[in-house]
């Protein structure tokens, strides 16, 4: 007979039904009662979710012991965990993908606002047993997600450059997992944000749209250096209420010059994002959404953070794509077309850039741009290397070289997609053109002359 552990009962962690708890005080008077969250947190862990000081609560640090009913929503067996209480966490990676899971079981149980999480109770578990056999035989998976994750790993490394990096990423996880609607946003870590370079099955791809780290299910993940996974969407971790909520809170217009829109779905019902670390630092964060509920289970989330860790390892050692040639001279009879002239306006305080008065982009990216053109109408200079750049302090780039990689990724993409007739366009390793077909008259804005048009 197979031996009952928690990894097989992990279906039963899933928040689908609710658990039974049951605690004694110290003259063995018991208590009952109905609990949100068993929460797996490793072979021999789980956690409780702590939200109201009531008897149990007394109960349960009288004793340190407690007795937990779990359900299987697919098999129907029903299992006991008898439990050793360790310790209360309130803050941190497990309070807060608790925080976020418990959001979603009150907003499907019509309970938004009742259900508040005080903290995430962690215990030993000393014995499982049986309390009704299965009546049902397990679900078969869609998908054998380890080949899965083994293919999207091989064609991740045949990719080239950055761009194709990012691309094949998406869309590997679309052929080999099923996802229709996926990001990979980037850090930028003096800014406290992170910021869109890929998206897939959306309406307009959202390059340069930023998240606050903290806000909805990407910024906490950010944050908490954490996967976040919400099986039955929530108002607390939608990253457009977020936003708007904190633009009313400081009188700012929602509709702000440098906003580019966030890309992602209007009533997505799952959504899991998973960070993505690089020597126990954050570089960004994989994300994937579904109108399905509870489209992403522990499994998928597994899955999706070696995918992640794959794309981390893979960003600082890739190599940038292979020369691209010098666009050819017009023939010597030709008559040269009238070049349009292009206004490029810099603001010095948040380095924002503006294309005849569009926005463009902001932040490091920004500053970067802004150096280009400069070189460019001072001295005809149009070839770059990736050394130059991080050696220019003035840029106030981060540590790891990918985030120069990327920054430059979400350039090129942005000036691609407006149709400008400056573009960034990679000549060999390490090495870049900037390739104009116009006239650059260029203003910069001090830091005391406003921070946009």
């Amino acid at each position: 007979m197979t031996r009952l552990t928690l990894d097989l009962l992990r279906d039963c962690l899933e928040g689908v039904v609710p658990g039974v708890m049951a605690t004694c005080d110290e003259a063995g008077k018991p208590n009952v009662m109905f609990i949100s969250q068993v929460h797996y947190v490793g072979p021999e862990q789980v956690a409780l979710s702590y939200q109201f000081f009531n008897k149990t609560r007394r109960n349960l640090l009288a004793t340190g012991r407690a007795s937990v009913a779990i359900f299987d929503p697919v098999t129907f067996g029903e299992y006991r965990l008898e439990l050793d209480y360790e310790e209360t966490r309130t803050s941190g990676p497990l309070f807060e993908t608790m925080k976020a899971k418990l959001a979603g079981i009150a907003s499907h149980s019509g309970l938004h606002g009742v259900f508040r999480l005080l903290g995430s109770d962690v215990f030993r578990v000393r014995s499982i047993e049986t309390i009704f056999e299965p009546s049902a035989p397990p679900a078969m998976a869609d998908r054998n997600l380890l080949p899965a994750v083994r293919r999207v790993c091989t064609e991740m490394a045949e990719s080239r450059g950055m761009g194709e990096l990012i691309d094949r990423t998406l869309v590997s996880l679309q052929r080999h997992f099923g996802i229709e609607h996926a990001m990979i946003l980037i850090l930028d870590e003096e800014g406290g944000r992170l910021y869109t370079v890929g998206s897939l099955g959306y309406p307009t791809s959202g390059i340069g749209s930023e998240i606050e780290v903290g806000d909805g299910v990407i910024g906490v993940a950010a944050r908490e250096c954490a996967p976040i996974r919400i099986g039955h969407m929530t108002a607390d971790y939608s990253y457009g209420v977020a936003i708007r909520d904190r633009a009313r809170s400081v009188g700012m217009n929602w509709s702000k010059a440098t906003e580019i829109p966030y890309p992602g779905l209007a009533a997505p019902e799952s959504q899991i994002a998973v960070p993505i670390m690089c020597r126990q630092s954050l570089i960004g964060v994989l994300f994937a959404e579904s109108p399905q509920a509870l489209r992403f289970r522990y499994d998928d989330e597994d899955a999706l953070s070696l995918v992640a860790d794959r794309l981390a390892f893979l960003m600082p050692a890739i190599e940038e794509g292979e020369a691209v040639p010098r666009p050819s001279a017009p023939a010597g009879h030709e008559t040269a077309p009238e070049l349009q002239t292009v206004a490029v306006r810099h603001y010095e305080a948040d380095d924002s850039v503006f294309l005849d008065h569009d926005y463009l982009i902001k932040g490091v990216a920004g500053a970067i741009f802004w150096k280009l053109v400069r070189e460019f109408t001072q001295t005809g200079r149009t070839e770059f290397t990736n050394r130059e750049l991080r050696l220019d302090a003035g840029l106030r780039l981060p540590a790891y070289a990918e985030n120069l990689e990327a920054r430059l990724l979400l350039l090129q993409r942005r000036l691609s997609e407006r149709a400008s007739p400056i573009r960034i366009a990679k000549i060999g390793r390490g090495r870049f053109r900037l390739n104009t077909c116009c006239m650059l008259v260029l203003e910069e804005v001090g830091r005391g002359q406003g921070g946009g048009p």
